[in-house]
């Protein structure tokens, strides 16, 4: 029987399937158990499934739940990890079964409301196309010098269920959320939340931008909606009718129910008369995407009463975590600068616009974004470009319609063990043959080819623009590998006027 989400105790002795047998699919395992549930996790990866069957699940291929979907209707319930598409096979025969499907934070919310860990805690729900991780960060600092018993989790890292079921007990989660989770978790009311920005972003997973902005808005459906008025699709989710109270936050000076800047200082004139927080010149990172993400923390905050000192102690107290704008070295009046989780150009936007002169590096996967626009806005400040990865053509021919003058790099690695260069402008083109070609040898070679375009001044940022796994492991990876090839240059490896 179909599971009713108002009486989790109908999954005791119930089949329950998980899709997905990663981070997010092991923490739904022992909760599960708790409850009294059959567990089976399917997956494509047979070392993921059997780190599960480790766990105490059961595990079957994904593949061979496709192959005969009769099986599906054995399940009361089905609970996903945020990779799997609303259109994935599995859950499209799920569906047509008759069983509801529930994502990890679905099952986690009403886990939650339901006591089984305790009474239910409040949740601060953090979106957005960027900024999300920062914002995260710094609402649990300032929730930390409020002394409020916290835990930052979800897509931050450390799963939600796993913060419910932790000692000692939080009382008041961050909770970062992707736009995936989001789309499978209809039934989330947090105390507030909000939608820092909106740019094109998985439009091929949602199906296009209306389905993308619709599952950001779903943070908005608690207690307060807190909105990021300096973006234009964000801004227009505060006229949506809700329940709540609608706040918003601005670069500049705000009005009534706003947060924002008055001779550089963040200022709350919505939950107080007006309440002086932190001078902006103090928050890390610096620059306005900093500014900004510390507003909509601190409106988080003082949506469930956090005082101003306490916002304005967290602020200070906060610094930025690693592949976010980090510089990672300075050789010859060259800063190399690490923003490997600028994933969209919404984000690489925002790294670039923060320097007067960079060689930028990028590339990897678009997922169906464009960069048009970026490149036409941002070509003045780009001294010299190096792409990689598998839409760097898409981004290279952006440059030529936009800014032709830059010099191009474009690192092409192939199943042969080639990296071809294709410069266009700036020197002939430079063919190099290696014995073989990993993510790691791709990104040494891009940042000696950004080290060669730099001159003085210049500042070399990985910024991709595109996400990282059509070459690296994450994010996180790339921004290894950038940071362990700018330690590896030497003065030899620079050009462009730089004297040893």
């Amino acid at each position: 029987m179909p599971i009713d989400p108002a009486d989790l105790g109908g999954l005791r002795g119930a089949r329950v399937l998980v899709t997905g047998a990663g981070v997010s699919g092991r923490a739904v395992i022992a909760p599960l158990h708790d409850l009294g549930a059959h567990v089976t996790v399917t997956d494509t990866a047979a070392d993921a499934l059997a780190r599960c069957a480790e766990a105490g699940a059961s595990t079957v291929p994904v593949d061979d739940l496709v192959a005969d979907p009769r099986q599906l209707a054995e399940f009361a319930l089905v609970i996903t990890s945020p990779g799997f598409r609303p259109d994935a096979p599995v859950l499209a025969a799920a569906g047509a079964a008759g069983v509801p499907v529930w994502g990890d934070i679905e099952f986690t919310w009403h886990v939650d409301q339901a006591g089984i860990y305790g009474p239910p805690r409040q949740w601060l729900v953090v979106t957005g196309t960027n900024g999300k991780t920062t914002t995260t960060s710094m609402l649990h600092s300032i929730l930390e010098a409020a002394g409020l018993a916290s835990a930052a989790c979800g897509n931050i890292g450390l799963p939600v269920l796993d913060a419910l079921r932790a000692q000692p007990r939080a009382e008041v989660l961050a909770v970062e959320l992707s736009s995936f989770q989001l789309h499978w978790a209809p039934s989330v009311r947090p105390a507030a939340g909000v939608v820092l920005n909106i740019a094109e972003d998985h439009l091929d997973w949602h199906g296009g931008m209306p389905g993308y902005v619709d599952a950001k808005a779903q943070a908005l459906t608690g207690g307060v909606a807190v909105v990021g008025l300096d973006d234009a699709v964000a801004a227009s989710l505060a006229d949506r009718p809700r329940a709540g109270r609608t706040v918003g936050f601005r670069l500049d000076a705000p009005g009534h129910d706003e947060l924002g800047v008055v001779d550089g200082m963040l200022v709350d004139r919505a939950f107080a008369d007006e309440a002086t927080l932190v001078p902006a010149n103090e928050i890390s990172p610096p620059g306005p995407a900093g500014v900004s993400d510390a507003l909509a923390a601190a409106a988080l905050a003082r949506a469930i009463g956090v005082t101003a000192d306490a916002v304005a102690a967290g602020l200070r107290a906060h610094r930025v975590g690693p592949h976010r704008a980090e510089v990672v070295r300075t050789l010859a009046e060259v800063t190399f600068v690490d923003d490997s989780k600028a994933t969209n150009p919404h984000a690489a936007r925002s790294s670039i616009v923060a320097h007067d002169s960079v060689v930028w590096i990028a590339g990897g996967l678009l997922k169906g974004a464009r960069v048009d626009d970026l490149v036409a806005e941002v070509g003045d400040r780009i001294a010299g470009a190096v792409l990689i990865g598998r839409d760097a053509g898409l981004i290279a021919d952006a440059l030529a319609r936009h800014a032709p003058e830059v010099p191009v790099v474009h690192i092409r690695a192939g199943d042969d063990g080639t990296v071809g260069h294709d410069k266009d402008g700036a020197a002939p083109a430079l063919h190099l043959d290696l014995p073989a070609v990993d993510a790691d040898t791709v990104m040494a070679e891009a940042v000696r080819s950004a080290a060669a375009l730099a001159a003085p001044g210049d500042v070399v940022l990985l910024a991709p623009a595109a996400a990282s796994l059509d070459m690296f492991d994450s994010y996180g990876h790339r921004g290894r590998s950038f940071a362990a090839a700018a330690a590896a240059l030497t003065i030899a490896d620079t050009g462009r006027g730089i004297e040893g």
